[in-house]
């Protein structure tokens, strides 16, 4: 395949920058995909325009399940354009804690993530773990742990603390060497991956349903109809038109409270699962966490029993 002549290059070896990048971090075992050039969305078609060929030849094949280890994969990829990187953190066995900057129009005291997780240590009485950290052009930053074995984690909103975020299965996050109009992604801290604390693990398990927060209903797995009504939400997210992205959102988390109250699935999953949506889509995750909280506060007070939905 013919390479672009814009992608920035290795002076000393002719390989495009990015390609030595993303090689590194497959060389760790995490599976990657490209990310558009410049920025924090995946380049890999929607559900909506999947041609149902090569991959996609048995259904259209999403982004982490696309990511990949394969050198010759990743060779050809990022042989082609600059694409950014992104890391499958569920499939890396990854648990990524990531620190948000406060909103530019918030006060100038206002804690950032990392002032809120330091916070959270000290009333723990745990330190701050020590791991690898990876600065984003933002000012933030993502800590790196290794997901405990046997303990399927997902994403999650603001669960820790304000502006503490954290990304494992079905979740991603930007790896170091991408960079965005604000600047670079890279490592700050080279240590090795800690394992995830336990006292941290005990914050991030969902609780155990509330056997009285379930409704009477029919003889169907709610669980089943509540993952693949948000798994459908999130594509809808994804695929929202231009300038609809945060109403989108709204409507389509407003669509998935009533499984939540019902006590189907947990709201923690699926804030999680939206926040990345939205993410993608464009979004900020300020706009992400405040628009699929009001949603789902909005549709708790609303939702009808089982039976008369």
């Amino acid at each position: 395949m013919t390479q672009t002549t814009d992608i920035p290059r290795d002076l000393t070896s002719d390989r495009p920058l990015l390609l030595d990048a993303a090689m590194a971090i497959a060389g760790r075992g995490w599976p990657i995909f490209p990310l558009r050039p410049g920025t924090k969305t995946p380049a890999l078609h929607r559900q909506d325009r999947c041609p149902r060929t090569a991959v996609c030849a048995g259904g259209h094949v999403k982004w982490e399940q696309r990511a990949t280890t394969d050198p010759a994969v990743i060779v050809r990829c990022w042989s082609h354009k600059p694409y950014n990187i992104g890391l499958a953190t569920g499939r890396a066995g990854l648990i990524v804690v990531d620190l948000d900057m406060p909103k530019t129009n918030s006060g100038q005291d206002a804690p950032g993530g990392a002032d809120n997780l330091l916070a959270l240590c000290e009333r723990a009485g745990q330190p701050v773990p020590a791991t690898l950290s990876v600065r984003t052009p933002s000012g933030g930053t993502h800590l790196y742990f290794t997901a405990p074995d046997g303990i399927r984690l997902g994403n999650t909103a603001g669960k820790l603390a304000p502006l503490v975020d954290t990304r494992a299965h079905g979740g991603y996050v930007v790896a170091p060497g991408s960079t965005t109009a604000a600047g670079l992604y890279e490592v700050t801290d080279p240590l090795p991956v800690a394992e995830l604390p336990e006292w941290l693990l005990s914050l991030l398990q969902p609780p155990a349903p509330a056997p009285v927060r379930r409704l009477v209903g029919p003889a169907v797995s709610g669980t089943s109809a509540a993952r693949a009504a948000l798994d459908a939400e999130c594509d809808v997210v994804r695929a929202a038109p231009e300038g609809q992205a945060n109403n989108t959102l709204n409507r389509s988390a407003f669509k998935v409270g009533r499984f939540v109250a019902w006590g189907d699935i947990t709201r923690e999953e699926v804030e999680g699962a939206f926040q990345v949506a939205g993410e993608e889509r464009g979004l900020t995750a300020a706009e992400c966490r405040s628009t699929i909280r009001s949603a789902l506060d909005s549709s708790a007070r609303t939702v009808r029993t089982r039976d008369t939905a």
